[in-house]
């Protein structure tokens, strides 16, 4: 196992952080796309001389009633890995599981790349830069934090939100901080970062 662990160490360095392209305009949220996540993880497999097998297991799929009362499919998959080093032979299986729901035939394929995404986030440790447990914007809502941020910031100018703070930030202060620390910082976190 010495000589996949060195690789694996290299691919985790490589991968270490996926920016957000994808873009949820009905909830708007951004989120880092599986084609962003999956070509950055090949590219450094490939280079590193690891090579994957991908076994998908369909674990359920059953029909749900979404709130406007539609029957939609709702399918969960679990995805084993088995990444190989390809010069000396050692083998590690690493597993994902995800859910997709869709009303016609999609909802297995949605399941599968979810399973096959966050399989690949948590076993390599990548960042988004946010953590889908701090819900902050569920609190925020909940505490009036988020309202009093949101009328002091200037409403043209706020494309984001400090992902240590919650404020609103800009666009320019998004890509310096993406660029410096690898997620969105306001001005006032990004000088905390710095002590």
């Amino acid at each position: 196992m010495k000589n996949i662990a060195a690789k694996l160490v290299c691919i985790m360095a490589e991968c270490a952080y996926v920016q957000k392209s994808g873009n949820n305009d009905f909830h708007r949220y951004k989120y880092a796309t599986a084609a962003d996540v999956l070509e950055k993880v090949n590219t450094s497999l490939v280079k590193n001389r690891v090579a994957v097998i991908s076994v998908p297991e369909l674990l359920e799929l059953r029909d749900v009633t979404n709130l406007k009362g539609n029957t939609e499919h709702l399918a969960t998959i679990r995805t084993t890995l088995t990444l190989i080093d390809c010069e000396s032979g050692e083998s590690v299986s690493v597993v994902g599981i995800g859910s997709g729901q869709d009303v016609g035939d999609k909802a297995v394929m949605k399941a599968a790349t979810a399973s096959l995404k966050y399989a690949w986030m948590m076993t390599l440790n990548i960042s988004t830069g946010d953590d889908p447990e701090a819900d902050a914007g569920v609190d925020e809502r909940n505490s009036g934090t988020h309202e009093e941020k949101v009328k002091q910031a200037q409403p043209e100018k706020a494309n984001e939100i400090c992902n240590d703070c919650g404020a609103p930030i800009s666009a320019g202060v998004l890509k310096v901080s993406v660029s410096k620390y690898k997620r969105p910082l306001c001005m006032q976190c990004q000088r905390k970062n710095v002590a």
